[in-house]
Formats: structure tokens, C-alpha cells, sequence
């Protein structure tokens, strides 16, 4: 199950905003994929705080279409885990001190970059300002060969 899961998320090799740097030497850029794993949401009007391993829930950016395919296998309906498998079109909207991502012409909250491999989406903060009872949704990135 988790190959064809890769096989469906590597199927779209495009990487998202960072470069890949830290692969070695022998894999070129075309033939692999960052894919970003949601590894945790909190928050929210009960104040969850659900973990997910890595390949539970992927999503994979296509910045020169901009889309994003999601691939989410949670099967614990009781965990916030955001949205469903599919691809859905994105765009981020820029302000001076902040960038906000928008899937689907809904905003889902700020994009902030942790570290080169992590990045969160709050929903608390919003590009018309703060807002309440939010998720905070934290990715981190793998690096994917989908060259055999």
C-alpha cells in the first residue's frame, strides 16, 4: 500500500519552494520529488493535538501549475487531519511581514517555514488579521526517488 502511494505522489515530480540540496550527488533534480508529510495538527475549539507518521498523509506541490495533489490515508475519523485526497489548486498571497496560502479560493492560514525541511500552516493568523480556534498543521519534507 504505501509503494502505490508513492507511486501515485511521485508521479507528479515537481519540488516546492526549497531546493533540494541535501540529497547526494548521484540523484539529478528531475527525479526526485519533495513530498511533504502532515506530521501533526493542534488547536481548534477542543484542542486537539493528532500525530501522523510519515506517509499517512502527503502532500506534493506543483508550483508551474500551480496545484497540490494530497494523498490522506488517516483512517481515524476522530483526528483533525485536514483535507481529503485530491488536487486542488493553490496560490499564496505575500504581505510585508507574512505569507498566507489559499487552496481552493479558501484561505487556510499563514505559511511559515520552520526550517528548510518543516513548515506549518496556522490558521489562527490570516492575511486580514488574527482569528480563533484554528488548526496548526506542521509538514515536514522527505525527498522521493521516483527514478528505479
Amino acid at each position: 500500500m504505501k509503494q502505490n502511494i508513492l507511486i501515485l505522489l511521485a508521479s507528479f515530480f515537481i519540488t516546492f519552494s526549497c531546493s533540494v540540496d541535501n540529497k547526494s550527488n548521484d540523484i539529478s533534480d528531475e527525479n526526485v520529488i519533495s513530498l511533504w508529510h502532515l506530521t501533526s495538527a493542534s488547536g481548534g475549539i477542543s484542542g486537539v493535538n493528532d500525530q501522523f507518521s510519515l506517509g499517512i498523509i502527503g502532500w506534493v506541490f506543483d508550483d508551474e501549475n500551480g496545484t497540490v495533489t494530497i494523498e490522506n490515508n488517516n483512517s481515524d475519523s476522530g483526528k483533525e487531519d485536514g483535507l481529503d485526497s485530491g488536487t486542488y489548486n493553490y496560490s499564496i498571497i505575500e504581505t510585508e511581514t507574512a505569507s498566507f496560502i489559499i487552496v481552493d479560493g479558501i484561505e487556510l492560514g499563514e505559511l511559515l517555514f520552520t526550517s528548510n525541511n518543516f513548515f506549518e500552516i496556522n490558521q489562527n493568523e490570516t492575511s486580514t488579521g488574527p482569528a480563533a480556534d484554528g488548526y496548526i498543521y506542521t509538514f515536514q519534507r522527505t525527498f522521493v526517488n521516483i527514478e528505479e
